[in-house]
């Protein structure tokens, strides 16, 4: 956090023109309390419940991430705010993931693991009662929600005992380690609180002087002079002691929780979209394996050679249509007024009108999936090819998922309209 803090600060410092944008957007009100949490449950009523808990604090679950593809069995979304207003006020993000039950082969290893999360309950008693009382009265009064707080936070609680032996432990962890990680604990531990940065090759450069050992690779997009969507990089998850059911005292160990930072840039749009997922599965295609700390260099190099076809200015970027943007009113247009017959195009010409990029505010399911890689190791790499199943993530959350695109669509037109209106007085 320190590290984080003090890069923030030198960005902001070396480079008035983000700390304006930041300023004029919004974002410099929430860059230093924004975060990102993950977590995993196991079952579709875990998560079911999840939402209507996240409901209560105004986050909706946004996209679809399927993560099967990359070598990691499960789907997620991640719950957070859906308006901009909303999203000033509460910057939080939290990626949840729902284990894939049926990825596991082994039938018996299947339905050991399905009655052992059958008999956990993440929720406490007070919890549950407060998430029905917030639904039935439309909200919570102070006093209700400092409780609801308290006991919610029981959910996301780490724990050091499992809930198996240290042999069903290790059957399940020769599976996969996410596995393991979901099934063998009493409730969904938050593995990760994700700070934003400014500039996040800085902190990869300077984590090792920290004392911090930060993953190979950052995740995302390769460094340019406009960011785009999602840059991740992190540390390994700490060995911590736990105690398994066959075991009268903690000696055991298992790595689940795990430091990342991340740096958000544009919002892309459907077809910047396809651009990069285009240019990044070029990349690792001639790579020809999952990035790690062997063909970082060579990583870094073809992702930097590929994305050169990709716009690297604001202006470029807004002219194709490739991302998302706010728009607002300057002095000199609000000065000038009458304005209201004038096309958008010519305001922003003429400078009555001024377009900064809308934030990134979700994931990406590659990015997700090299994250978690990193940090369960290696042999968490499995193979489970094609097997996205929206529809059935959907059912397990009991209400469909929403389109982030149609998110940022909409805040972009509503900031042009609130933009004619204002210089049409």
């Amino acid at each position: 956090m320190e590290l984080v803090g003090q890069t923030n600060r030198e960005v902001l410092a070396r480079q008035p023109d983000i700390a304006r944008q930041l300023d004029s957007t919004g974002e410099i009100q929430r860059l230093d309390m924004e975060r990102h949490g993950a977590i995993r449950v196991g079952t579709a009523t875990e998560l079911a419940t999840l939402a209507r808990l996240f409901a209560v604090m105004g986050m909706q679950p946004v996209g679809y991430y399927d993560l099967t593809p990359a070598g990691v069995p499960v789907h997620s979304t991640a719950f957070r705010a859906v308006h901009e207003e909303a999203l000033q006020i509460s910057p939080f993000r939290v990626f949840t993931s729902l284990l894939r039950l049926e990825l596991i082969e082994d039938a018996q290893l299947r339905a050991f693991a399905e009655s052992v999360l059958a008999k956990r309950s993440i929720f406490t008693s007070e919890a549950l009662r407060l998430i029905a009382q917030a639904e039935n009265a439309g909200g919570l009064n102070e006093r209700e929600a400092e409780a609801f707080v308290l006991q919610a936070l029981e959910t996301f609680r780490w724990h050091h005992s499992a809930t198996v032996t240290a042999a069903q432990y290790q059957t399940l962890s020769a599976q996969h380690r996410l596995i393991a990680d979901v099934v063998a604990f009493k409730g969904p531990h938050i593995n990760h609180l994700t700070p934003r940065t400014l500039d996040i090759d800085r902190v990869q450069e300077q984590m090792p002087a920290h004392g911090i050992t930060p993953k190979a690779i950052i995740e995302g997009p390769p460094r340019r002079q406009c960011p785009i969507l999602l840059r991740q990089t992190s540390f390994k998850a700490l060995d911590e002691p736990i105690a398994f059911t066959d075991q009268n005292q903690t000696r055991g160990s298992h790595s689940a929780r795990f430091g990342e930072i991340e740096q958000r840039g544009a919002a892309l749009t459907p077809k910047g979209r396809a651009l990069y997922d285009r240019l990044l599965n070029a990349a690792r295609d001639e790579l020809g394996d999952f990035p790690n700390e062997g063909n970082a260099a060579r990583y870094n190099a073809l992702m930097a050679q590929h994305f050169g076809e990709f716009p690297d200015s604001v202006e470029c970027m807004r002219e194709q249509g490739l991302a998302y943007f706010r728009y607002f009113a300057t002095e000199k247009g609000l000065t000038a007024g009458g304005l209201g017959q004038s096309s958008l195009e010519d305001l922003l010409r003429d400078g009555y009108v001024k377009a900064e990029p809308l934030v990134y505010e979700d994931f990406l399911p590659v990015s997700a999936a090299g994250i978690f890689q990193s940090n369960l190791g290696d042999a968490a790499q499995a193979h489970y090819g094609e097997h996205s199943n929206r529809q059935a993530f959907e059912q397990a959350l009991g209400r469909a998922t929403i389109d982030e695109l149609g998110l940022y669509a909409a805040t972009q037109q509503r900031s042009i309209d609130e933009c004619l209106t204002q210089l049409a007085r």
